[in-house]
Parts: C-alpha cells; structure tokens; sequence
C-alpha cells in the first residue's frame, strides 16, 4: 500500500492507494506547529477508521509547501513506519523534466500536478489548482513544465477582503442568484465567486493564445464548487495531485 501526502498551506490532502485504486483519501487543516507525535496521532487515527494500521503502508510519498511540516511529517514516518518518506523535490526523477528559470522554485504539488496531468493526457496541458493560490502549471509536450501562472486563491481573497473592510462580513464562498448583487452578501459572492472564475477564464485564454490545443484540468478544494459554473475545463480532479504522488512513487520504489 502507498501512502500519499499533499501538504499545502491551508490543508493537508492525503490518500491510501491498494496498488489498483484509491481506497480512501482525506483532506484536513494544516496546523504549522502540531509536534511528530501529534500527527501520529491524527494519521493513526484516520487509518483506524479505514482498518488500516500504519505499519501496513509499504512506501509514503510526500509533497510540502510548508519547510517545517516536511521535516515533521518525515520524522514521524521515520519513526513510526520505519522509514522516511519520498520527499518530491524538482530533483526527483519524475518522468518529466522542468523548463523554467529556477527549477528549484517549482512546488512539489505543481510538480505532481503536472506528473498526473501528462500521464493521462499526453499533450499540452493546464492544471489549474485552487488552493492556497490557484495555480496554472503549463506542461507542453513531450512533458514538460514551461511555467505558471499564479493567483491568489479564493479563500486567500475573501479572508483579506474582509479583513481589510470592517462592514464586510465572512460569507459561504457559493455564487449567488444573480450576478447583480441586491444585499452585500449576494454582492461580495458575484465578485469573490464569480470573479474568480472570470479570472480563471481569462488566463486560460491567454494561455491558449501561446498553446491553442492544450487540455485543462482543475484540482483541488475549490475545483468542485467552480467547475459548473464555466465550460474552460476538460476534466475535474479533485485528488489530481495524489496521483501525481503516486505515480512517482511507483517510479521510485522503496529500497
């Protein structure tokens, strides 16, 4: 059994894969300075639930965007699995390569988005990932990553619009009847929601303009809530970055 981990800076994704499908997978808040021991826990206890034990995963592969969660994580496999995990680096041999200026600076999730994204494509393609930011990571044939676009992400936005406006409330980050807003709520919705999907369509077609025939999926935890409301995305993967995890896992078996 694999055992693969997205850390992200406002959730933690993680999944179990039995060597044929994807059995469970989970997505919680990322809390920086929870101790090795705590995310034993917090692992162990969703295995549990799953009938799982975490002695019984065979490799764990890890992606981080958050440098003290990587050491954490790593050490609590060290410890309780009995070994350390893949860590995804630009350095890793992923089957794919990195054309940019500073491949160095590429995210280990854009990295697995990218490995998932050719693997079931084959062609020119956009993954488009709502998270912390929403990220649009450009693989062109023969798979490689040209670059990206980076935004902030929708709840990155709303919490620093509400932050900054003391009258604006916190609201449900769901689209509104009409675009035309006729309370404040119905407003920030038509602006937050739609609007960032008016900027998604907008970058997909810039980007097309450079790369006409590329597919584009959507991932991550907003991609659900967003891909009904435009006809920009071929394909919606919530869990696109596991399998990216996965997939160079298998390239990559542990020792």
């Amino acid at each position: 059994m694999l055992l693969a981990i997205d850390t992200g800076n406002t959730n933690i994704v993680f999944g179990v894969h039995d060597g044929a499908r994807w059995t469970h997978t989970w997505r919680v808040q990322t809390v920086r300075d929870r101790m090795p021991d705590e995310y034993a826990v917090m692992f162990r206890t969703f295995l549990h639930e799953a009938d799982l034990e975490l002695e019984q995963i065979e490799q764990t592969v890890l992606s981080s965007v958050v440098p003290q969660l990587t050491d954490t994580l790593a050490e609590m496999m060290a410890r309780r699995a009995g070994y350390r995990p893949l860590i995804v680096t630009y350095q890793t041999d992923t089957g794919i390569t990195i054309d940019t200026d500073r491949p160095s600076q590429v995210g280990s999730d854009r990295i697995a988005d990218a490995v998932a994204a050719w693997d079931r494509l084959h062609t020119d393609c956009v993954v488009v990932d709502f998270g912390t930011a929403t990220a649009f990571t450009v693989v062109r044939a023969p798979g490689t990553i040209i670059g990206a676009v980076l935004a902030a992400g929708l709840n990155t936005t709303a919490d620093a619009f509400s932050s900054k406006a003391a009258q604006l409330p916190h609201i449900e980050l769901v689209p509104p009847p009409s675009i035309i807003g006729r309370n404040t709520i119905h407003a920030m919705q038509g602006g937050l929601v739609l609007g960032h999907v008016a900027l998604v369509e907008g970058i997909i077609a810039r980007l097309k303009t450079e790369l006409p025939h590329a597919q584009v999926i959507a991932t991550g935890g907003h991609s659900r809530r967003l891909a009904p409301l435009t006809d920009c995305f071929d394909a919606v993967d919530p869990w696109l970055t596991l399998d990216g995890l996965r997939l160079i896992g298998e390239r990559n078996p542990r020792s």
